[in-house]
Formats: C-alpha cells, structure tokens, sequence
C-alpha cells in the first residue's frame, strides 16, 4: 500500500505514430522516500526511463510531469509540479518547478508522475484522465502561443481539463523553450522543445480521483499554522512588490549584471524598479492556486505605439530583457516580456543570449548593425527571429549563447554568460561568491533556483568579495534546502517562515505520508538527490571541467561604484569546488564513488 499522499506509481505513455499506450511503472515505499517526489522523484525517473547518451529530441527522450505527497492538500504553495528532462540546451538534466491547477488535475489521475516518450506522426494533443491516455490529432493548434492553444483546447475538449501547452518556439526546437500553462511557465532548460519534438502542443489532463493523507486533522492544523505565517514579515516583500523589488537592491550592491555582464550596476535602473512601476503603471495582484501569499504583481500597459496589456513583471524577466541588454524603457522590457510568453521562450536565456549577440555585433563578429545595446526594438526584432527560427540570426540565437558561441567562434565563448550551457540569471558571481560556486557545480547549469547562496553572500555574515570555506558551507546548506522544496513541492518564498526547515518539513511529510521521518533523514535525502543528480550528468558525459564559470567572469575583476574591485580568480573558484567535493563525500573529480552508488537506489 502506497503512503499517504502518493498512488505508488508513474503513468509512463508512448506516443509513437498516432496513438498512446499507457503502462504503469511501480514505484515503491523505498523510492519514494528516498527521493520525496517533484524534482527528486524526477531525477529517479530520468536515471530508471532515460536511455544512456540519449539525444534530449530523440523519441526515446522520457519527459516527466512529476507531483509530490504535498499536492492536492490544504497547505499552501504545494499546487506545484515539476518537470524532467534531458536538456536540448545543456545536454544535462534538467527541472523546472511551476504552480497552477495542472498540478492537482495532473495527479488526481491517479499518479505520481506522467511520462512521455515517443513522437506522434502529426501534432497533437495528448490526453491524460482516469481512463488512461489518448492522443488527438490538432492540426489548428500550430502556431499558437500557449495561452491560445490553452483556450482552444478548453472550447474543444471541455472546461474540465488542465492544459499545459508549448508556444511556437517549443514547435520549432528553440533550445529554450517553455512549457506553460494558466499563464505560468516552465521555463527553464528548453523543456518546451522536448514537447515539441514529440509533436505534442499540449498535454491535458483531468482529476478522476482522491489521494488521502495519514492524519487528516494533522494536517488541516498544519495547513492553517502555515497560512498563518505565510502573512508575516518573510514574505512582505513578495507580497507589496514582488521579486521586482530586487532590482533597485541588487543595483545599490553592484550585483546587477548590466550589458552582458561587463558592468554590475544599471544608470537607469530607477525606471524599470518596481517603486516606479507601481506608481505609474495600474497594478493588480494575483497569487498561484492554493497560495496565500500572493506575490504575482500584474502591469497595465495604457495604449501607446507599443500596444496596450496586462503583464507580469518579476525580477528576473525585467534583469534580462532590461539590464542585460542595455534596455532601460519600460514599455520595450514590457513588451519584450510579453513577446517571449507568446513565443514560448526563456526570458533568462533569451535575454543572455541576446545581449551576448550585442556584444558580439560589437566586436565585428556578427554582421547585423542593427543589434546594439539598449535598442528596444532590436531586442524586439531579435525574439522574433529566434521565436521563429529565421533563418540566418534567428536560427543561430535559437541554440542558445554557448552553441552560437561555438559556431562563431574568435574567443566569444569567453564572453557568454553561461555555465554548462544554461544562460546566467541576475547575480553577479564576482560580487557574491557563495553565489559564484553554487552557480558552478549546480547540476542544472547556471541557476538561482537550485542554489539560493546569494543570501549568505547578502546576509553580512561572510565577505561576498572573498570566497572560501565558510562559502561552501553556505551554498552546499542553500543546495540542500533546495533539493527537499523542491521534491516535496514548496515554494521557496516560504522558506524564510520557517525556524527549523528540516524538522518542520519533516513533521509535514510525516502527517501527509504517515512515514515516521526525521530531520537527520531528510538531510540524507537532499544528499542523496544533489548527488543523484550529478551521477546522471556524469552517466550523460558531464566532467569535473564543466563545474566552472565563464572566462570573463574569472580573468576580469569588476570596478565597481564604490571604488572596489571585484576579483574572482580561477584558483579560487577551483580552490572552492574542491572544498565543495570533499564535503559532498565526491571523489577529486567530482564522482560519486562506486561505494555509496547502493544508497541512490538507482538498481532496475
């Protein structure tokens, strides 16, 4: 008997030709203990379903929906799936985390996980409820962005179904395509050209049944202790500016990367924050489903040259498609926001590989005059050709920056803001250096989400300019508490309510699921998924060589406003890394050795 919160099993689909078989794999008590569910669960699958060395485009490529113990109950933040692949982008695993009603439909099938393999002869959509899986032919869903595909769907097949869809990008392979759904996204890693090359435009799923937990009044006490705190001080600022309100902090440190990373700090960052946002744009707020916080902060853009919206603005959108690349009107970072969700596109990725290309026009290795920092409108021009694949730039841009680096060669990879392939979000390495080693042995690549060090860099307890020992402690804790939200599924703007993470989340796991688990075993479980993680990049070609940051960012020391400079040497990022091994109990060149492989509990 499965534990509560979870069936005990992974609907795993094949869409070859022009229909869907559904078999079911067990997964049992053990496995799921060991790996939680969500991304942990995920990174289980992709070791068990994922053929060694496999093209991510391939049909053979599994792609997972993954749900966890904590979907479908009253806690807040836990409608919340996850999604695992091979990367197109990076060749390496890959996860991205989302919040909407597809969570709750998608595991009220009756699963734990949905897996996808195969390629469907036409594009189509898949179906998933509790009479097993189906596959449509949906011709006039090509083109449309997700949110339109979503609607047309819905008007099709019923408002009961839960929809999560690829924009046109996804359908023509661009690396870092999304995944979206209730107007969220999946974004990171190109899970979306995954979908697409299986000739999916979307998977729809719809609840069939129950899942119960162990201690139901536990965990209604549980739910509104949580929703309670979700109101306090830790979350204020999520909920009056939303991550936005980072911008105009990040700038004031020098550790906002500006015009590809060549400066941290933005001159006209004042105009894109979100204390100016909020004063001169209509401002609603909205809040994923079964969330208390709220944090989701939606502009109106009034009618104007550039057209007229709604928007949601976040911290890491604006970054790239603002600062990044030299872009200071809002209007133009808004409407590039709202080009990339038609397309179907990472903002982080589009945003860095663009403003690579700027400064690639910059130098005379790329012929297009046209590119230059700060011209909205060649941002805008750009996103379109990418979204498109058009040939020429299009096609190039649509790699991602370290593929078009490869292929314009003459030392701009030097130059790409990139770290095993996946384009840098908005920290500065060189001016917080907690932040720089969790960036660089990351298992997704260059990722904010996978590694929360920043905080130590910002919380005045450690010199952010001096990496050390004290910097691995920081980002292997940050990394930790990561894997278990991440699995469970929480969301991480809670993770400043809580006074003892791991023992509080184990109590949870412990009312939903009945298992009698403690802080000390949930630790061992962050281990055990960071390192999972890291045997499958191995398992899939990954070396010691690519736990590294990009040239510049080791070989140029950053001036900053202050009159400091900021140096991050490559002994020192390598002196860290290896600190990093030693306490992850890896051997020198970063492998889990054979001896301990038992405990991943990746035996067929």
């Amino acid at each position: 008997m499965a534990p509560g919160g979870f069936y005990g099993q992974a609907l795993v689909v094949d869409v070859r030709g022009d229909g869907a078989a559904g078999t079911t794999l067990a997964l049992d008590d053990q496995v799921l203990r060991a790996y939680l569910g969500g991304v942990g669960l995920g990174t289980w699958l992709m070791h068990r379903l994922a053929p060694p060395r496999v093209d991510p485009m391939s049909p053979e490529a599994p792609l997972a929906f993954v749900f966890s113990s904590l979907v479908g109950t009253p806690l807040t933040t836990s409608a919340k799936f996850a999604v695992v692949a091979k990367s197109p982008l990076t060749g390496l695993l890959t996860d991205a985390l989302a919040s909407s009603q597809f969570a709750i439909a998608g595991k009220l099938t009756g699963h734990d996980a949905l897996v996808i393999r195969g390629r469907a002869d036409a594009l189509s959509v898949l179906l998933i409820d509790g009479d097993g899986p189906r596959l449509e032919p949906a011709p006039e869903l090509e083109g449309l962005s997700a949110a339109d595909a979503e609607t047309a769907a819905r008007e099709r097949f019923g408002r009961g179904w839960r929809t999560a869809a690829i924009g046109p990008a996804g359908e023509r392979g661009v690396r870092y395509a999304t995944i979206s759904h209730d107007g969220r996204h999946a974004g990171r890693g190109g899970l979306g050209a995954v979908l697409g090359a299986k000739n999916i435009k979307a998977v729809l799923v719809k609840a069939a049944t129950k899942v119960g937990v162990a201690d139901q009044a536990g965990v209604l006490a549980a739910a509104k202790d949580l929703r309670a705190r979700s109101f306090g001080p830790a979350t204020a600022k999520y909920r009056e500016l939303g991550t936005l309100a980072n911008l105009l902090a990040f700038n004031a440190v020098s550790t906002l990367p500006t015009r590809n990373f060549t400066a941290a700090t933005f001159e006209e960052a004042p105009r894109l924050a979100a204390e100016e946002l909020h004063e001169l744009r209509g401002v609603t707020r909205n809040s994923c489903a079964s969330c208390s916080i709220g944090c989701e902060h939606i502009y109106t853009r009034k009618g104007s040259d550039k057209g007229a919206g709604s928007q949601r603005m976040e911290y890491e959108n604006v970054f790239a498609l603002g600062p990044l690349c030299g872009v200071s009107d809002p209007d133009d970072v808004f409407a590039a926001s709202a080009r990339c969700d038609e397309l179907g596109i990472d903002t982080i990725s589009a945003g860095g590989t663009i403003a690579w290309a700027m400064e690639c026009v910059e130098r005379g290795l790329i012929d297009e005059p046209w590119l230059r920092f700060g011209d909205g409108a060649a941002l805008l021009k750009a996103l379109d050709a990418i979204g498109t694949r058009e040939r020429g730039l299009g096609e190039l841009l649509a790699e991602g920056s370290r593929r078009a680096a490869w292929r314009v060669g003459h030392g701009s990879l030097d130059f790409a803001a990139q770290v095993k392939g996946l384009e840098m979000p908005g920290y500065e390495p060189r001016s917080l250096q907690s932040m720089a080693l969790g960036l660089a042995v990351n298992a997704r690549g260059a990722d904010h989400n996978r590694s929360g060090a920043y905080e130590a860099d910002l919380s005045g307890d450690l010199d952010r300019f001096t990496g050390g020992e004290a910097h691995v402690a920081a980002a292997i804790q940050t990394e930790d508490k990561a894997a278990v939200m991440d699995s469970m599924i929480l969301c991480k703007f809670l993770r400043g309510i809580f006074d003892d993470p791991f023992t509080e989340w184990a109590r949870l796991l412990a009312l939903v699921t009945g298992w009698d688990i403690d802080a000390e075993e949930l630790h061992g479980a962050a281990r055990r998924i960071v390192r999972a993680k890291r045997a499958f990049n191995l398992r899939e070609g990954a070396t010691s060589a690519d736990d590294t940051l990009p040239v510049r960012m080791l070989e140029t020391p950053l001036e900053l406003g202050s009159g400091r400079t900021a140096t991050l040497t490559a002994q020192r990022l390598r002196a860290m890394v290896a600190g990093y091994y030693v306490a992850r109990g890896l051997d020198q060149d970063g492998r889990v050795p054979p001896s301990d492989l038992a405990d991943l509990h990746l035996q067929a």
